[in-house]
């Protein structure tokens, strides 16, 4: 399989699924490893350079919620979260907690394979940014993409939400450009995640406070109304 093999972490405390799940990521290349808890995650996925984390929400102990808030404070691994059918999950939590994506039980396990390689090209991406030093400027504001950091003009650091910093990055991508709430929902991890687009107005008030409290003056975001949202800062 040799070094461009994914390096896949299961966490599920059923260990006839944590098996299955095993074996058929195995069977299509992926050096698999695996966990019925939270216990050592984090040794791990540093030991050995973890690229996707399936990761049950109700395991036993410190629930999944819970570690995926506490990887994504210090790692950028790709996590997707799975839950029963009955289970009932606010998505806002989901995001906010940090995960790329969700499942619900039972899946398909083509449909699982796809999940995955598709979070794994949007890790490898970001990867490719970081190694460029991928930082952009506006108005003496930073976003710093290694460390999803907003450093204010004058360098006070903030860090922001996986939401924030997806709704923040897809606005600077099209500055000057009217976006609609709909374009900004496809930007921002999964599509399906999300029916009710009052969540990026939830992330847009959240940006502008953090805007507001050291650039009073500034309306980097406005409002269109009818339309979306228009982020026209002058942009280095």
């Amino acid at each position: 399989m040799g070094q461009s093999a994914t390096h896949l972490l299961i966490i599920e405390d059923e260990p006839i699924t944590r098996s299955q799940l095993t074996a058929h990521f195995e069977k299509e290349g992926y050096v698999v490893f695996s966990l019925g808890d939270a216990d050592g995650v984090e040794k791990i996925i540093q030991d050995n350079d973890i690229d996707i984390c399936l990761m049950d929400i109700n395991l036993p102990g410190k629930d999944g919620l819970t570690l995926t808030r506490e990887l994504r404070s210090r790692s950028d691994v790709g996590i997707i979260l799975v839950t029963g059918k009955d289970e009932q999950i606010d998505r806002i939590v989901g995001l906010e907690s940090g995960a790329d994506d969700y499942v619900t039980k039972p899946f398909d396990p083509r449909e699982l394979l796809s999940r995955v390689k598709n979070l794994l090209w949007r890790v490898k991406a970001q990867e490719k940014q970081k190694e460029k030093g991928f930082k952009r400027s506006f108005e003496g504001w930073t976003l710093d993409l290694n460390k999803r950091e907003l450093a204010t003009p004058d360098g006070e650091l903030q860090s922001l939400s996986a939401g924030e910093f997806h709704l923040l990055m897809a606005l600077l991508e099209n500055a000057g450009q009217v976006m609609t709430r709909d374009q900004l929902m496809n930007k921002i991890r999964n599509r399906e995640w999300y029916p009710d687009d009052r969540y990026i107005d939830v992330l847009v008030g959240q940006v502008r406070r953090k805007f507001r409290q050291h650039s009073p003056g500034k309306t980097f975001i406005s409002t269109i109304h009818g339309t979306g949202y228009l982020f026209a800062p002058e942009v280095s």
